[in-house]
């Protein structure tokens, strides 16, 4: 195993994920989220539920089982700069919030390398995608003055690919794996922070769980690139399928939404594809649009996009502007991106209208 690394991540609900993969190898985590939940995953841990391939029974991975430590706290009762690697594994909107920002910026000034698995990615990392002007992408973020503080070559981004939901009618320590993909990690600009993660894959790879067969390999490996587009890839699934699930009276699954319209899928899927090559990607680098159509068919929720929206939320992850503002960079649009971007305006207006009449 390489060294015990102390590792902090914001947000533990998809944050416990990577965690315990993390544990598993005998790392030292801390969670930063809510008081409610800090004080349950400081008594009892979390689970992560997950399927397995040619298994019929999930595995229950348990926190207080695992050789590594976990333990929670809220956003005043941490210091970055006592860390080896900091985890970014909020919602956007979220690190507006009071008491979350603060943090944020705390984080930014320590220079520890940081790795955001969010679905947008911070504002600084496009400043290292050469050619994009980061600076006109401002309006797809919240606020987007919370970056200000960090340096590009600190922060990486980690495609958040696999799936999970916190199952509503169990407690806010457990956490349900749907599609066990793998994360997917761009390099650092800094050789050294990029060997943290180079470390922590294999760690992650090592990984057996005792389970009453014999010792088996478990799904949602970390996957380390030297490509900085790697992690785009998740573009073209968002807004083929995520924001397609947003309709204009409510929503609608992911699997409905790429496969009703299949063809209009595949246009704009292929369309954010062939945007990610003229920034600068591989194709080798993205997921060509028939593999992640047949991944498609097991995705039977709507995604969280959708679901927020659904239930009043003013503000949501806006990775639909983002890539409409991306395209325009380069002098191009798809009129389905354009409806999609219109509608989640439409949806959230309307939002904040009803919030402020309460």
């Amino acid at each position: 195993m390489s060294t015990q690394r102390k590792i902090l991540i914001l947000g533990a609900s998809y944050g416990s994920l990577l965690a315990s993969k993390l544990l598993f190898a005998g790392h030292e985590v801390k969670l930063v989220c809510l008081p409610a939940e800090a004080d349950l995953i400081n008594t009892e841990g979390f689970r992560v539920r997950m399927p397995v391939k040619g298994r019929s029974e999930q595995v229950v991975i348990d926190s207080r089982q695992l050789p590594g430590k976990v333990s929670a706290a809220g956003t005043s009762e941490v210091n970055p700069a006592d860390y080896d690697l900091i985890g970014l594994a909020m919602q956007e909107p979220q690190y507006r919030s009071p008491g979350v920002r603060e943090l944020l910026a705390a984080v930014a000034r320590s220079r520890v390398p940081c790795m955001s698995i969010m679905n947008m990615p911070p504002l600084p990392y496009l400043k290292r995608i050469p050619g994009l002007d980061a600076n006109a992408l401002k309006p797809a973020y919240t606020d987007a003055s919370v970056w200000d503080e960090f340096d590009p070559r600190t922060l990486t981004l980690c495609s958040p690919d696999p799936q999970a939901v916190r199952p509503p009618d169990e407690k806010v320590n457990v956490l349900q794996v749907t599609l066990p993909t793998n994360f997917k990690a761009a390099r650092f600009d800094n050789e050294a922070h990029t060997q943290i993660l180079r470390e922590l894959e294999a760690d992650i790879d090592a990984v057996r769980f005792p389970a009453p067969e014999g010792p088996i390999e478990l799904p949602v490996k970390l996957r380390v690139s030297d490509s900085i587009f790697v992690p785009l890839a998740k573009w073209s699934m968002l807004l083929a399928g995520n924001y397609r699930c947003i309709t204009s009276d409510g929503m609608r699954t992911a699997q409905e939404a790429v496969h009703t319209n299949i063809e209009e899928s595949r246009s704009v899927y292929n369309f954010v594809f062939d945007l990610c090559v003229r920034l600068g990607s591989r194709p080798e680098d993205l997921v060509p649009f028939e593999k992640y159509a047949a991944a498609a068919q097991s995705l039977t929720r709507p995604a969280s996009a959708a679901r927020a929206l659904q239930n009043g939320a003013p503000y949501i992850e806006r990775a639909d502007k983002l890539v409409q503002l991306v395209a325009r960079q380069l002098g191009l649009r798809h009129p389905v991106i354009d409806r999609i971007v219109d509608l989640v305006d439409t949806r959230l207006h309307a939002n904040r209208e009803a919030a402020a009449r309460k």
